[in-house]
């Protein structure tokens, strides 16, 4: 073979000598493209497994960790819950719509394989500026396509985010995350045990679309991504519908030994990873693969992504009651091979082997690699921010009006009414608040469940931001009345060569593992993306936080919304003069500058035993945390929803004006309660030492706020909705 052979599907020279060793001899063409597949970044973590291992993924919940499809987590009753976040970004920045189409279908089945029926879906969403027409085409397209599949096969998109930043212009980032319910005894593996059972495939033909796709997201964009638009698959909801039924059906009855769905690397990644995990081999026959188009050769069908399959093992008794099982749902389903005692992939066409490698040198033996790492030189000028240079605004509340009407935070319900989120009818609390709630049917119980991540905070410190990203998801999930219990993670950043943005993605590692462990909520699985650059130029990094938790009682759900005139508003939590990072920096002053506000996490997990108590004594009627656009914005934000007005008196003691309002200090909730509860609240509060004022009343028809006696803002709460809600059109 050539050089250019192998670096064509992006192995280097060292990994071809690697190769070269594992099987004593030269590769064929099939065998190479299935290391080519495996041991891309996308598939083999070369540059991230090593910095992985540091995360907490234990815990007394913890019943499935990182290494399988999903992770799960016990709730109770007999139950669990089943979570993950995957990334489609390379291929939606070429394709928006089946790109994140096929990218919610990727995540649906990675849920259900575990034998968990998927209950909700959330994104995490990042574009350019709205002002470029390429940007609209793509951030329409992702949307239509979240929309498209999740509507069609019936599962509620029920909570997200969406940002906007330059640094996403040529690379939008579209993470989706999945949520399910099992029974904690029915949950299976993707693994191939028993030597001499059948290895079966099931779903849609195999075709030629989703060549390479795993090489294609281990690069960086360029002009010539273009031209890779055949590497993005293209999926159909209804048959992955089908295909749900039947599997939950099969797993349901215990008709399955184990279970993989084909995603990533195709064929290639499902036998090579459940015969590794298992520590078995398979023999697979090719020319009984169902295949779309006529002529496709060993190599195509071994690497092709072509969505909606499912590979799965099962006793040589049971084969025919699993394939009457698809074909009464209408599914085409094959026995392709077996598994055997050797450890090999043996591939055949026409019983002549076309391949034949060892199961783990591909699952699991790939290079991994340890990085240069170097603090990046823009943190000097970026954390060098004067405060005393920055002026006062002359009119707080025309920057308000402002800050509501940027996209960032402005009102995303162009976005979430696109989603069916009310399918299935579990949504208690739909997209809008802090975290979506949804009940388990035949308990008392629900689940919250949010995405987050300020990726400005992590640029200009990526261990501050990362635990901020992890605080800010937990405080969310505290809100709505719900304990946190784990996250996953979609891990986007620019190329790991470089070594700037090395050090970026283990200082947020560092930061996020930090966080989980003061806070007690295990990372137990996720995704890494790295290479997201256009241009040589790497977004800004963003390590989206995908976290779940549990509300013993649904009836103690709480909102961010104020529900009556005549409660108090209360701040728990301190503010501080930290503007770095902030929207209202950015917007009001053009810098992304400073650091970012600082996290005590004792501090945190305080705030939230307070608000968790507050709530499930009813004491209060709502619960918002304080994030981007600090007190203002998120005050007015409680405003919108049953349009009642508010007065806050509030006091600089000592504090700048706009940090006092548009400051985004962490640790911090603001609640509406009735008067009476005022006592029993600062009670608790007292016990936790956490700071609880009052700050205004609520009532009217205006939003006024006082700073030390002086009338800063006063507008009506109609104008403020009008221009938070017409910002964003999508």
């Amino acid at each position: 073979m050539k050089p250019e052979d192998w670096r064509r599907i992006g192995l280097r020279d060292n990994e071809y000598e690697m190769i070269l060793r594992i099987l004593g001899r030269e590769p064929n063409q099939v065998e190479l493209g299935m290391f080519g597949v495996m041991w891309s970044e996308h598939c083999a973590y070369k540059h991230s497994k090593a910095v992985l291992k540091t995360f907490p993924t234990t815990g007394p919940r913890v019943l499935q960790g990182p290494g399988e499809n999903a992770g799960i987590v016990e709730i109770g009753d007999g139950l669990a819950v089943c979570f993950k976040i995957e990334s489609h970004n390379h291929p939606s920045a070429i394709e928006p719509y089946q790109g994140a189409a096929t990218g919610v279908g990727g995540i649906i089945r990675d849920i259900f394989t575990m034998g968990a029926r998927p209950i909700a879906l959330l994104d995490s969403l990042r574009f350019g500026t709205l002002d470029d027409p390429r940007v609209r085409y793509l951030f329409s397209g992702v949307v239509a396509g979240i929309a498209g599949y999740g509507n069609c096969i019936g599962i509620p998109t029920v909570a997200g985010e969406v940002y906007f930043d330059p640094c996403y212009q040529g690379n939008p980032l579209v993470c989706v995350m999945c949520v399910g319910l099992i029974e904690k005894d029915k949950i299976r593996l993707g693994k191939a045990t028993g030597v001499g059972n059948l290895v079966i495939l099931a779903g849609a033909p195999t075709g030629r679309d989703g060549m390479h796709g795993a090489s294609f997201a281990s690069e960086e964009l360029s002009e010539a991504s273009e031209e890779k638009r055949p590497a993005v698959q293209v999926g159909d909801p209804f048959m992955e519908k089908l295909l749900l039924e039947a599997c939950l059906e099969l797993i349901e009855s215990g008709d399955l030994e184990g279970i993989q769905d084909l995603g990533a690397a195709g064929l290639t990644c499902a036998v090579s990873e459940m015969a590794s995990r298992g520590g078995t081999g398979m023999e697979i026959e090719l020319a009984k693969v169902p295949c779309r188009e006529e002529g496709m050769t060993p190599y195509e069908i071994m690497i092709a992504e072509s969505q909606e399959r499912m590979l799965m093992v099962v006793t040589p008794e049971k084969e025919a009651r699993v394939h009457a099982v698809f074909q009464r749902w209408g599914l085409t389903s094959t026995t392709i091979g077996r598994v055997t005692a050797d450890g090999l992939l043996r591939i055949k066409m026409h019983g002549q082997v076309v391949a034949e490698v060892p199961a783990r040198s591909l699952a699991e033996d790939s290079p991994v690699y340890y990085p240069a790492s170097a603090k990046p030189a823009y943190l000097e000028q970026t954390a060098a921010l004067d405060l005393a240079a920055i002026p006062q605004p002359a009119d707080f509340a025309q920057v308000l009006l402002k800050l509501l009407a940027t996209p960032n935070l402005a009102s995303k319900e162009g976005v979430w009414q696109q989603y069916d989120y009310m399918v299935r009818t579990s949504t208690v609390v739909r997209p809008g608040s802090d975290a979506a709630v949804l009940r388990i049917r035949g308990t008392q119980k629900a689940l919250a469940m949010t995405t987050d991540c300020n990726a400005r905070y992590v640029y200009l410190d990526p261990y501050v931001g990362g635990q901020i990203a992890v605080a800010e998801a937990a405080r969310n999930v505290v809100c709505s009345g719900a304990e946190p219990l784990a996250i996953t993670d979609c891990l986007c950043f620019g190329n790991p060569e470089k070594p700037e943005i090395f050090w970026q993605f283990r200082q947020a590692v560092e930061g996020i593992s930090a966080a989980c462990r003061s806070l007690e909520t295990p990372v137990t699985g996720g995704n890494v993306s790295f290479y997201n650059e256009t241009k040589g130029e790497a977004i800004y990094p963003t390590p989206v936080i995908g976290m779940v938790g549990l509300l013993p009682d649904v009836t103690k759900v709480c909102t961010l919304s104020f529900k009556a005139a005549g409660d108090l508003i209360v701040l728990l939590g301190e503010s501080f003069d930290e503007l770095g990072g902030s929207e209202y920096l950015a917007v009001i002053h053009g810098r992304v500058q400073g650091k970012p506000p600082a996290l005590d996490l004792a501090k945190e997990k305080a705030l939230h035993r307070v608000v968790l108590a507050a709530i499930r004594q009813g004491l209060v009627h709502s619960a918002h945390d304080l994030a981007e656009g600090g007190l203002a914005v998120a005050v007015a934000e409680c405003l919108f929803a049953q349009e009642i007005g508010s007065r806050l008196e509030l006091a600089t003691n000592g504090l700048r004006l706009d940090s006092l309002l548009f400051g985004e200090s962490q640790s911090r909730v603001v609640l509406s309660l009735p008067p009476d509860s005022l006592p029993a609240l600062q009670e608790l509060a007292a016990r936790e030492g956490v700071p609880c004022q009052v700050i205004g009343r609520t009532g009217g028809d205006r939003f006024q706020i006082y700073v030390d006696g002086a009338k800063l803002v006063d507008l009506p709460v109609a104008q403020l909705k009008s221009v938070w809600q017409g910002a964003i059109q999508c």
